[in-house]
């Protein structure tokens, strides 16, 4: 292996341990201020978890894994797509409701949801991608309104089809009929999401797509230089609607697993804010596959470790927010502060090159 590559494969390292040592001391700070009992927390948070843990560990990574892919396919377009939490909730909404209705057999019903899921979801996120390429309204803006605007249109709807469980307050779509369900797979004395194999297959297909295609490359391309892109002929306006759609499409994969292999329907109390996880674990997995599937793992892992804090030593769970969010602020800078370090070094090695070629020159003059 030459030094070049040594040393781009520790450049790619540092940047993610940078962003954990300073989560950890930044976090330890915190909790030294509030007069908690700062390595009991870590000592917890970083024990081995038990079998139960490891598979709520790998469920909760599953569905952020699936999050954080469709908010990178619109970071390599250089497309801020911040509306995934309101895309998957109207996207798993719709997919409990063709479900629930049972209109085809068995798996063939799984599917009919899961294509109804992605398009509502596509479509969603397709107003944000049609208003930027018509009216110009920056994506942050437009997603953002339209996370509100969902929650409304979900509430309304899920009202008029919904059915109340009774002696509760609960109200949900029809469940999923037995043979609609995706059964678990055993893992640890316990069960994961079937559903983890459409999340690998959706891993694998979004970096075919991006690294592989034409279309991909032209995707790169016009998130790194739309007016290179618009020189080269790519169709910048069309590329911005088209991503935004398949962002849209991922996003309405998010809630399945939940949706077919632990709720079986749609109702008031199916998990929010997932779109918004994604963001931070696409950051910091620099929307690579791989990276996303990693840091997916650390934040559901650190999720599920810091649930006992409050039992065991009276100390808040949400110490591992704090420690998510200093991760996401810590990566951003470690990572430009090792691109220009990365830079520096190139800088040296194209220079000490060009010496040695001139004092060659020099020698057979």
């Amino acid at each position: 292996m030459t030094d070049s590559r040594m040393t781009r494969i520790a450049l790619a390292v540092a940047a993610p341990v940078l962003a954990l040592v300073t989560a950890f001391v930044i976090t330890s700070v915190v909790l030294i201020l509030a007069g908690d009992d700062w390595l009991g927390v870590w000592g917890q948070i970083l024990s081995w978890p038990s079998n139960r843990t490891m598979v709520n560990i790998v469920n909760s990574a599953t569905v952020y894994y699936l999050s954080a892919v469709a908010v990178a396919i619109g970071f390599r377009m250089n497309l801020f797509n911040i509306g995934v939490d309101g895309q998957y909730r109207v996207a798993s909404f719709a997919a409990a409701w063709v479900a629930g209705e049972a209109w085809l057999p068995g798996y063939l019903n799984i599917v009919l949801a899961l294509l109804a899921g992605m398009f509502v979801g596509a479509m969603w996120a397709g107003i944000a991608g049609l208003l930027r390429v018509t009216r110009g309204v920056s994506e942050v803006i437009s997603t953002i309104m339209l996370n509100a605007i969902a929650t409304a249109v979900v509430a309304y709807f899920l009202r008029k089809v919904a059915i109340r469980t009774e002696g509760s307050n609960i109200i949900s779509t029809k469940p999923i009929a037995e043979e609609s369900r995706i059964p678990g797979i055993p893992f640890l004395g316990g069960e994961i999401y079937g559903f983890v194999v459409v999340a690998v297959l959706v891993g694998v297909a979004y970096w075919v797509v991006i690294n592989r295609t034409r279309f991909g490359f032209d995707l790169r391309a016009a998130g790194q230089n739309e007016s290179a892109a618009v020189a080269s002929g790519i169709d910048v306006k069309r590329m911005i609607l088209v991503t935004m759609l398949l962002s849209g499409a991922a996003a309405g994969l998010v809630g399945m697993p939940l949706l077919f292999g632990q709720d079986y329907a749609y109702g008031s109390t199916f998990q929010s804010g997932l779109g918004f996880a994604g963001i931070a674990i696409a950051l910091l997995g620099r929307n690579h596959p791989v990276g996303i599937a990693l840091g997916a793992l650390l934040f559901a892992f650190l999720d599920q470790q810091s649930n006992p804090l409050q039992i065991l030593l009276d100390v808040s769970p949400d110490i591992v927010k704090v420690t998510q969010g200093v991760i996401v602020l810590a990566v951003v800078i470690a990572y430009e502060v090792v691109r220009r370090y990365g830079v520096r070094i190139e800088q040296r090695q194209v220079a000490a090159a060009l010496d040695a070629e001139t004092r060659e020159k020099e020698v057979s003059a």
